[in-house]
């Protein structure tokens, strides 16, 4: 079976962005991550080593979102390919992530981009 964990609006703050500014002054993201993974073993068990620990998940996404990136797509590629690394049993994964308030000269909530594999 396939068990969905999801990891939702984790927030940073980080220095990803194209302008000098935002590499200086940085801005807020948000992260999510929704972990599609074979846990069979680990539910039968009620064995955390057999299962995607949340904690070291979000680990994984606070030191992804530590390296500056000129681009949201980078971000979201980086930390898709790391969690695939440390995690064997996961099937899919889909992050998004969004800067909020981007500088674009006018009014916006946030931009995102969703990677999934």
């Amino acid at each position: 079976m396939i068990y969905t964990i999801t990891l939702e609006d984790m927030e940073f703050k980080a220095y990803h962005g194209c302008y000098d500014l935002e590499k200086q002054v940085g801005n807020r993201f948000l992260v999510t991550a929704v972990l599609d993974a074979e846990l069979d073993e680990a539910a039968r068990t009620d064995d955390v080593t057999k299962t995607i620990n949340y904690l070291t998940v979000y680990g994984i996404i606070a030191e992804c979102m530590r390296e500056t990136s000129n681009i949201l797509e980078h971000v979201a590629l980086h930390i898709i390919d790391s969690l695939y690394a440390a995690f064997p049993q996961l099937r899919h994964a889909s992050v998004t992530v969004s800067k909020l308030a981007p500088p674009l000269g006018g009014k916006l909530r946030r931009v995102s981009v969703t990677l999934g594999r």
